[in-house]
């Protein structure tokens, strides 16, 4: 699809320096900007690639005055270019996602509602009494369960299986692979040792403006609801068990496994691989640096770091000694020495 600068202008409220008829298709970095691409600076280190750049349109902040002669790149001056670059970004997306239609080759209950200008690709299932809101896309190889509802304007990538009760709301988004609502992790022995399963009857509860990485996995509970609270965003390959509820806003970071019943308040930020046991309570604003262990509450604004998880300013004053720890016995080691030589 080809945009001219003048369309590109009029998206982003911005001043054309040049052709405004020149056409781009393709997106691109500075400093490998071709012919029919589109580019953007507004990081200072990059100032000398856009003499040399061969994008055809370079979006620039309006106090960008050339130094030099440009090398038959167009400008686009706009207030903030990393922001208008941004925005451009969601609208080419929002133009290569609208798609709309049923594709042939599909597997929809009778029972199921669906709502107006949505897109399901070919080798979808939707189950019995599945209720889906408008504008909602769903790409090929997606797996909906019976009575899952589903908001307006979410979107469900390709390979997502959604199990049955579950309940998506608006502008999500569930990207391949993720799986929402399989059992939770729910055994118990009996008297000859082994484990019988217990029955996970409960279902998982995503509210609106959540985005849900590739390959993550959100158990439904055993009783009641495992919650994912507004804008909440969950980076690819996350662990949530059955029952965890996550405060609205909270971001967390790639192969992070939080067990069941733990509660996690709002606008924390969860770094990438930290583990958290069950049956805790996490406030609000807490930040866990990545790979640390949780084991205990955390009370709100709380900063984490280390297995087990300390205060980041004591974890970063003792790990000065951990490091050093080898010197600092064979100095304790050389002083008894010292000590029972002179006795």
């Amino acid at each position: 699809m080809n945009f001219t600068a003048k369309q590109i202008a009029g998206i982003l409220e911005g001043d054309i320096v040049g052709d405004p008829d020149v056409e781009v298709s393709k997106l691109s970095k500075i400093e490998e900007g071709t012919k029919g691409s589109l580019t953007f600076l507004a990081n200072p280190k990059y100032t000398s690639y856009i003499y040399t750049t061969e994008a055809s349109i370079t979006i620039v902040n309006k106090s960008f005055i050339p130094d030099n002669t440009l090398n038959n790149t167009t400008l686009i001056k706009v207030e903030d270019a990393y922001k208008s670059f941004s925005k451009l970004l969601e609208y080419y997306n929002q133009v290569k996602l609208n798609k709309v239609g049923i594709d042939n080759v599909t597997s929809i209950s009778d029972s199921a509602t669906l709502g107006e200008n949505i897109y399901v690709g070919a080798f979808t299932y939707i189950g019995d009494n599945v209720v889906i809101g408008n504008n909602v896309k769903i790409f090929p190889n997606t797996y909906i369960g019976d009575n899952v509802v589903i908001g307006d304007n979410t979107i469900v990538f390709s390979g997502a299986k959604i199990y049955s009760e579950c309940t998506i709301g608006n502008y999500c988004v569930i990207n391949s692979g993720a799986i929402i609502g399989a059992d939770g992790f729910g055994f118990a022995p009996n008297e000859s040792g082994e484990y019988s399963k217990v029955p996970q009857i409960g279902n998982v509860i995503i509210e609106d403006y959540v985005d849900i990485g590739a390959a993550t996995t959100i158990d439904r509970a055993t009783l009641g609801s495992t919650i994912i609270r507004k804008g909440v965003k969950l980076d690819n390959q996350i662990q949530i068990a059955h029952n965890v509820e996550i405060g609205k806003n909270t971001v967390i970071a790639a192969q992070t496994g939080i067990a069941g019943s733990t509660k996690i308040g709002e606008n924390c930020q969860i770094g990438g691989q930290v583990g958290i046991v069950g049956h805790l309570t996490i406030g609000s604003n807490v930040k866990i640096q990545a790979q640390s262990g949780i084991g205990r509450n955390i009370k709100d604004n709380e900063v984490l770091q280390g297995s087990p998880a300390l205060s980041y300013g004591d974890y970063n004053k003792s790990y000065v000694y951990f490091k050093n720890l080898p010197k600092i016995v064979k100095n304790l080691n050389d002083l008894e020495k010292k000590v029972n030589g002179n006795n």
